[in-house]
């Protein structure tokens, strides 16, 4: 349980002032300093009844349960820094601020507003100086410890934009008690609006878009509707506000349509008269010129045509800089543009804890967003998923998160992310005060597409087809040809990207584009309105049945993995043409997209999903009148069926698909439907001899066809026939001559698989040197392909392995890493042959032992656990110190 206080608290804020000047004084003896100095606050804190939250870098975040406490703390700490004997004259001075508030603990991390504003009452301040907010003064006035007093320094405006606070200084005897004015609002002439609501997280943001506004005279931040542009926008402007002695405008263009206005709104914001016959872009020139001004020119996707007019005023005036929010950039030279990203979001495939999760500014958001309209609102760890769910589906836009979050009032977040599953308009609308395209998330999407011309409408909709994005390759035939789209279809690509409606991904090595699940949403509304939806998705049913055609002949050899790769980059685009496919009817293409894809699921560890899509596919009413692609359907259903070792239902798919190929007639398939034929019959050990003949009549017609790579497998299959029939010395030599014909051929699948069965030869000959080399070499080539089913079998190979060397409690920590990600990917072979053969996996261990060992050996990654299998020195220190 935390110790922490709730309820009323006082949160302490500190750091040194001008850091980067005394590391530059003091160089290797900083880090002496920066330790002292951490050990007085430390002290001094803890002495006075301070909980210690977090340091970074020279600040402080610490926590009070009371007022009176937190005062004389901060005069504790001044004290002891101004004592402390500093090397080399050295003067290390802290400021500190203090606000007393409410915010809601999440694990060991307050959120909330006051927490905010504790932060921007000592960014307020200065070295040596302590200033406290007037919520703290009521509290501690007339309370004081003697000698202590306060200062009133009168109403100031903070950085976080909120509104006006009144500051006071705690003057301790002895110390400094004049410093310069503070550090807020009002030292900079501005017009930044207040803001009601706190500034979440984009720390990284703020900085970088700082150093660009140190670099270059204009800056754009580009981003969708709803990314938190103008809010960022007016945090770097305040954060930025000490470098414009002149001036920090903000320039709001959301009302404008007209760019031969804007000079006017710009002279407006200013409150320069443009009144006679002085045009307002000379009247702005004129006021610019020898000044060192900020302009925030908020909006701008409206009024494009007015670019120049930044451009212009930028020429004028050598101290003037120009921070743009535009959905799209100016294309003006000497630009450089900031693309605004979403907030960060967890992974929803490995989740941390809440108060870890806590951290990732999308759920901070959200959670401070729901505290604010239902007080008495709690993260938990068990609505935690659903609150990441939530922001993940949101794509962790600020607008969509806070929208989102006032939903609490009446759904809790696991109901509020079932219903977002199916619609975001469960949404809802937000503040009434905001811009009408604001108060939704479809009104600032449909902003952004009434801005559009009809082809850049056309290539949005026909590209919400691609599921979490899509490569040029794919789509220029899915959504051209040109003449439909405006221009090449890469460079129509390139302007819905220009216009945030796009993202481009720089991480490929070909050009990719992504929209936003919120985006994509929408346009596929536009796309379903049309009348070339059907269209548009059979497109893209055929460039992915494209892709993976491609794809399946290098599935075996030595671009394996880039192979796979390339199809996980774009498995959500499989699924999306394979659900078209289901809903439209369309038995064929399903059945020659499932069928020319199936190795990718059974390689990567998706054999559950990949055998439920194949039963509906094979279920399709039409599914029958299309031989040659049920037949390749069927062998895909029965491979899936054997990896999970249901031999019985394999079995089945497989006779179905040898009958159906036969009728087709092409030797070469049915050299292949016979071997596949043969294997459930191996494995599960009951019609070894027919499984003989089969495997007979497949090699004999892959040696007519001189088909080495057919006859390869064959040899493994007639090999892995021997082994289950325990006859190891014919064993051994067919799979052999199958690995020699593989290494040569340079076909990695079929040599993995022939050294693994080489591997249970040799355990079972009682060769472990050998078995342990053979198993070694197979899980390295699995590990070069990432291919996952072979992985896991190694697992438990290995496990076998180390169990035979005399180390029970590995061996038990490798079965049980074995059948954990057995159940995760559906490869059920391996517990499938330790059922055949006995085995536990906890032999050689007492219940509690094995117990221990199994729960350890569970908790491991896949990487881990192959890590480990290979080197036992790899165990994770986590479950090293127990």
């Amino acid at each position: 349980m935390s110790t922490l206080p709730t309820g009323t608290v006082t949160f302490f804020f500190s750091d040194i002032e001008g850091s980067t000047r005394l590391i530059q004084q003091l160089g290797e003896r900083y880090p002496d300093v920066l330790l002292a100095h951490h050990a007085i606050q430390r002290e001094a804190l803890a002495a006075n009844g301070g909980h210690e939250l977090r340091t970074e870098g020279d600040s402080f975040f610490i926590v009070f349960d009371s007022a009176l406490e937190a005062c004389a703390g901060a005069a504790a700490v001044q004290r002891r820094l101004q004592q402390h004997a500093w090397p080399d004259g050295a003067a290390v001075q802290v400021r500190i601020g203090l606000h007393t508030g409410e915010a809601t603990l999440v694990g060991n991390e307050y959120l909330g507003l006051d927490v905010h504003r504790a932060a921007r009452v000592a960014s307020a301040g200065h070295g040596g100086q302590v200033l406290i907010s007037e919520t703290t003064r009521a509290l501690v006035d007339h309370a004081l410890p003697a000698g202590l007093s306060l200062r009133d320094l009168g109403v100031h405006r903070l950085k976080d934009l909120a509104r006006p606070e009144r500051l006071y200084q705690l003057t301790i005897p002895g110390l400094r008690a004049d410093f310069p004015p503070l550090k807020t609002l009002e030292a900079t002439p501005n017009n930044l609006p207040v803001q009601l609501t706190s500034f979440v997280g984009r720390d990284d943001q703020v900085r970088e878009a700082k150093q660009l506004l140190a670099r270059s005279r204009l800056v754009t931040l580009t981003g969708p509707g709803g990314t938190g542009k103008t809010r960022l926008s007016l945090q770097i402007a305040a954060s930025v506000l000490d470098q414009f002695p002149d001036g920090v405008y903000f320039v709001p263009l959301s009302a404008i349509y007209d760019p031969e206005l804007v000079p006017s709104a710009i002279a407006q914001a200013l409150a320069i008269s443009t009144t006679g016959r002085h045009r307002p872009i000379d009247a702005l020139i004129d006021h610019l010129r020898e000044r060192r001004t900020l302009l925030i020119l908020d909006n701008f996707e409206q009024v494009l045509e007015a670019a120049p007019v930044a451009r212009q005023l930028l020429e004028a005036s050598g101290g003037l800089r120009v921070l743009v929010s535009s959905r799209t950039v100016l294309r003006v030279s000497g630009e450089q543009e900031f693309l605004v990203p979403p907030l960060a979001l967890p992974d929803l495939k490995a989740l941390p804890g809440l108060a870890a999760l806590s951290q990732f500014e999308a759920v901070r958001l959200f959670i401070e967003r729901a505290v604010a309209v239902k007080p008495d609102f709690e993260a938990t760890n068990e609505n935690a998923p659903a609150i990441a769910g939530i922001c993940e589906r949101v794509d962790g836009l600020p607008l969509a998160i806070e929208l989102a979050a006032a939903r609490v009032k009446l759904f809790s977040p696991p109901a509020l992310l079932s219903r977002l599953e199916k619609s975001l308009s469960a949404l809802g609308s937000g503040a009434r005060d905001a811009p009408a395209r604001q108060q939704t998330l479809r009104g600032a999407i449909q902003w952004s597409y009434d801005l559009l011309e009809a082809a850049g409408r056309r290539l949005l909709a026909r590209s919400s087809v691609f599921a979490r994005g899509g490569s040029l390759d794919q789509m220029e035939p899915v959504c051209g040809p040109p003449e439909d789209v405006g221009a090449e279809v890469v460079e129509a690509l390139d302007q819905l990207a220009d216009q945030s409606l796009l993202r481009r991904l720089p991480d490929f090595d070909e050009p990719r584009f992504l929209m936003l699940q919120t985006i994509r949403d929408f346009a596929m509304e536009r796309l379903d309105e049309s009348e070339e939806a059907r269209l548009i998705r059979d497109r893209h049913v055929e460039a992915f049945i494209a892709l993976a055609q491609e794809a399946e002949p290098h599935l075996f050899g030595p671009n394996r993995r880039e192979r796979l790769d390339r199809l996980e980059i774009d498995h959500d685009n499989f699924r999306a043409a394979l659900d078209w496919c289901l809903e439209s009817g369309d038995a064929r293409e399903a059945m020659r997209l499932s069928g020319v894809f199936w190795r990718f699921w059974q390689m990567r560890g998706h054999i559950h999903e990949g055998r439920a899509r194949m039963l509906k596919v094979l279920g399709m009413p039409r599914s029958h009148e299309f031989l040659q692609e049920r037949a390749l359907a069927l062998e895909a259903a029965g491979g899936l069926a054997y990896w999970q070792a249901d031999m019985e239902v394999a079995q089945g798919f497989y006779d179905e698909c040898l009958e159906l190929t036969r009728q087709v007639g092409d030797r070469r398939a049915i050299a292949n439907a016979i071997y596949n034929d043969a294997f459930p019959m191996v494995v599960s050990r009951k019609t070894i001899p027919r499984a003989r003949e089969l495997l007979t009549e497949a090699l004999a017609l892959y040696r007519e066809l001189g088909d080495d790579g057919g006859a390869a497998r064959t040899l493994w299959g007639l090999g892995n026939a021997s082994y289950f029939d325990k006859d190891y010395a014919v064993a051994k030599p067919a799979l052999e001559e199958a690995q020699a014909i593989s290494r040569r051929l340079d076909d990695r699948f079929n040599l993995a698989w022939s050294t693994h069965t080489l591997g249970l030869v040799a355990v079972n000959t009682e060769d472990i040197v050998a078995a342990k080399k053979h198993f070694l070499e197979a899980l390295n080539l699995f590990i070069q392909a990432q291919d996952v089913s072979g992985m896991t079998l190694q697992l438990d190979n290995l496990s076998v392995i180390a169990r035979r060397e005399g180390d029970a409690v590995r061996a038990t920590r490798l079965a049980a890493a074995a059948v954990a990600q057995q159940r995760a990917t559906g490869t059920g072979l391996g517990g499938l042959l330790s059922y055949q053969e006995g085995r536990t996996g906890r032999e050689g261990l007492s219940e509690a032992d094995a117990a221990r060992a199994w729960a350890e050996g569970q908790a491991l990654t896949l990487d881990q656990a192959v890590a480990y299998a290979i080197d036992p020195a790899a165990l994770p220190s986590a479950l090293t110190h127990g």
